[in-house]
């Protein structure tokens, strides 16, 4: 009798965790770093729930030594961080001078990485668009002007860190900017057709020319990257795209299964299928028409083929079901209902403190899949997974510490993962935990913790780590195969 093969991961599988510059940093106005719009975005009443900003946040920008001594405590190999622009180019464009000592922190913080034996990751983009170019000429809006500064952004930044840094990220989350900042307004810089909401937007158009921007962007970069440095250095570069998994909410109802593919073209494709394919998903074009971008033969020739390895950030799934009639023009999700019980009242998971979020290790196992098949079995690195946990804030500090639910889920998610690598023929090859710590979330504030470490935002910032925070690192240790 033969055994069953076990489920495992390359024995150089790298793990670790992720944060990004505005969640974590504070320190907004000091040694001269500018305005971002998330900065500006902060300000306005009503944005932010409870009115917090990233003004103080885990202020990691003078903890640097304590994040690292985490890092080294959870037994992570890697740490994926995001730089924040207006650190490095206070006025972000491409002719305003460089901050030498943003830029100098970065440097810093890289070698004491290295110094620690951690590996690190650096994201480029992380939403944080200096202020200054969203005034000056809409920044996304105007691709020549966005791609021409960030591609001198890019450029400075690869000079100070590379050869030190093997693995970058253009951009993360690019649907997250086009979206969220520019159809529904609920991210920075706040964009909708909803004037109860804006004054300024229209979010029939906007967000798809905010996706062509940064994919062109991401392109350029790339291109710089391969140029000028891969040789030398040997590191590689990618984006990082986010996107759950689809389940039909009526399975005989061939609409909704077929609505399923098209949630994921209109979340994923709509970044990876120019990368991978040259073109936008047909789903796309024939919904929205002229709406979005025609390619041009210079912009596709920067981002066709522009990735060495593909970044997914996954959370969760949903339940998905078809709409009948024609899309409305502010629709971004392809006509179809993103639900979170199926026809039969079945949750898609368990409850957490994110109104969006219900875990499905399958769903996770089931897109890694997916992924592969439509993009040639790329490499795959996991750059975000995690959860919220329901009422995690109002919880004893004691029983905060005891997170088993997060435990479960890491648990179920990364097993999921080594299956698709052991059973599906899936090469992905990393994984980034979120989040190192609990830190300012977005528009949800500080209400919403993803954190294996507590955060005591109350006292100085006090670091705890969670149960988690251990958990991990054992779980890899069972799966990873022994050199």
């Amino acid at each position: 009798m033969g055994s069953i093969e076990q489920s495992h991961l390359p024995a150089d599988f790298l793990w670790g965790f992720a944060t990004a510059s505005y969640q974590i940093e504070g320190a907004v106005e000091e040694d001269g770093r500018g305005p971002s719009i998330w900065d500006t975005f902060c300000k306005i009443p009503g944005k932010i729930a409870g009115g917090g900003s990233g003004d103080i946040a885990c202020d990691s920008y003078h903890r640097t030594h304590e994040d690292i001594a985490l890092l080294k405590a959870c037994g992570a190999k890697a740490y994926r961080f995001s730089l924040s622009w207006s650190r490095i180019i206070p006025l972000g464009g491409r002719n305003d001078p460089i901050n030498k000592k943003g830029l100098q922190f970065y440097v810093k913080f890289v070698d004491d990485l290295l110094d620690a034996g951690i590996i690190p990751m650096v994201t480029l983009f992380h939403w944080d668009l200096p202020d200054e170019l969203d005034k000056r000429y809409g920044g996304f809006l105007n691709k020549d002007e966005f791609v021409a500064d960030y591609a001198n952004y890019a450029r400075i930044v690869f000079q100070a860190l590379s050869p030190k840094v093997k693995y970058w990220v253009t951009f993360n989350e690019p649907w997250c900017s086009s979206v969220l900042g520019y159809n529904n307004g609920s991210f920075a810089p706040g964009h909708t057709s909803d004037r109860t909401k804006s004054s300024v937007g229209d979010s029939s158009t906007e967000p798809w020319i905010v996706g062509h921007s940064i994919l062109v962007g991401h392109g350029a970069a790339v291109k710089i990257y391969r140029e000028e440095f891969k040789e030398r250095d040997g590191g590689e570069i990618g984006i990082t795209l986010n996107g759950d998994w689809a389940e039909p909410w009526d399975p005989e109802n061939p609409a909704d299964v077929e609505a399923c593919d098209r949630k994921i073209e209109f979340a994923i494709s709509w970044f990876a299928d120019p990368i991978y394919h040259g073109k936008y998903p047909d789903s796309m074009i024939k919904q929205l028409g002229n709406r979005l971008p025609a390619w041009t033969p210079e912009d596709l020739a920067l981002v066709q083929g522009s990735n060495d390895f593909y970044g997914m950030n996954h959370y969760c799934a949903n339940f998905i079901r078809a709409k009948t009639g024609e899309p409305d023009p502010n629709d971004i999700a392809g006509n179809l209902e993103l639900l979170l019980e199926d026809k039969n009242g079945v949750s898609v998971g368990p409850i957490t403190q994110s109104p969006w979020l219900r875990p499905s290790a399958i769903g996770f196992r089931k897109l890694l899949k997916w992924l592969s098949e439509r993009y040639g079995y790329p490499k795959i690195y996991v750059t975000e997974n995690g959860t919220s946990v329901l009422g995690e804030s109002d919880m004893p500090l004691e029983q905060l510490l005891n997170d088993e639910f997060r435990v479960q889920y890491f648990t179920d998610y990364i097993n999921a993962m080594a299956d698709a690598y052991t059973f599906d023929g899936v090469n992905v090859r990393a994984y980034m935990a979120w989040s190192l710590m609990d830190n300012f979330e977005w528009a949800e504030g500080y209400e919403t913790r993803f954190g294996v470490t507590y955060v005591d935002y109350e006292n100085d910032q006090k670091r705890i780590p969670k149960k988690s925070a251990k958990a991990i690192g054992q779980i890899f240790d069972q799966l990873i195969q022994k050199a």
